[in-house]
């Protein structure tokens, strides 16, 4: 059983290592939307692109393999460069 007397101590302990994570918590959010959103938004298209013309290719193999044509590309279904 813990005496009276240590109490405030581990209260005090406890208090000081919630303000380290709220502030340790404060600088990643910070660190998070200043420099990593950033980045995501600029190159986050390149990367749907990317998916985009390699799930094209897919389409296009298994169409091969089940012996059908690929269907005719309209300009506005084809990935842009």
């Amino acid at each position: 059983m813990t005496s009276q007397s240590s109490k405030p101590e581990w209260e005090q302990k406890l208090h000081e290592a919630g303000a380290r994570i709220e502030e340790d918590v404060r600088d990643f959010i910070r660190y998070f939307n200043d420099e990593v959103v950033p980045d995501i938004r600029k190159n986050g298209s390149d990367a749907v692109r990317a998916a985009a013309r390699e799930l094209n290719r897919l389409a296009q193999k298994m169409d091969e393999r089940a012996g059908r044509t690929s269907p005719p590309s309209s300009s506005k279904d084809a990935p842009k460069p």
